[in-house]
């Protein structure tokens, strides 16, 4: 989400008032789907940390809890009534289902380390969670790289905040961990595209 309807300045006051309740709800309910900044505002906590307004490790907790909170959420809620609504949805732009049966798959074969990995990227971390329960992904290896994901990611994003909070400025951190998370995405979208050529003409040739 944009942050022009969240500005820093406006989520360094929330997070001052309701502390690390607002690093926890905030990822969570990114992690749920609801449009929210959840990076920037556990980028604010790690900062505010570093300035000696909030204990890092406090935030660091309440950034992995509410990591996890919100893909769990996000898993049941693909996996109860996601892929109705994704052959809704698929509908509504021409694609058919088998095409998202296949798409399904292919997703299912990385699950692991969509789920791990998906939270340093733009956009998939918001639905690595409900690709997971789609795809059927067996809850406790879920739960597994879930965790684990969020406790990388989020020592990651609180300790990058942290350290680099007492030299440079707020902006400036969240525009790099932004770009990470662009670039990351486009190189996924490089990558899938690059791959689905390459199947077409080995299929092609056979």
């Amino acid at each position: 989400m944009s942050l022009e309807f969240f500005s820093l300045d406006t989520l360094q006051e929330i997070a001052r008032l309701y502390g690390y309740w607002t690093v926890f709800g905030g990822i969570a309910l990114e992690n749920m789907g609801i449009p929210l900044p959840g990076e920037t505002i556990v980028i604010v906590g790690g900062f505010l940390a570093g300035s000696g307004e909030l204990n890092y490790w406090l935030v660091l907790g309440s950034a992995i809890a509410g990591a996890v909170l919100g893909d769990n959420f996000g898993y049941w809620v693909g996996r109860v009534g996601g892929w109705q609504l994704l052959v809704k949805v698929g509908s509504i732009f021409r694609i058919q289902e088998q095409q998202l049966e296949q798409a399904k798959d292919r997703y299912s074969q990385n699950a692991a380390q969509a789920v791990f990995w998906g939270r340093f990227v733009t956009i998939l971390r918001i639905f690595a969670g409900p690709l997971a329960g789609i795809t059927k992904m067996p809850y406790k290896q879920f739960l597994l790289y879930n965790f684990g994901g969020a406790a990388v990611w989020s020592t990651t994003i609180v300790s990058l905040a942290y350290f680099l909070g007492k030299v440079v400025t707020l902006e400036e951190i969240v525009g790099w961990v932004t770009r990470f998370g662009i670039v990351a995405l486009l190189i996924i979208i490089v990558g899938f595209v690059a791959w689905e050529y390459r199947q077409k003409k080995l299929f092609s040739k056979e």
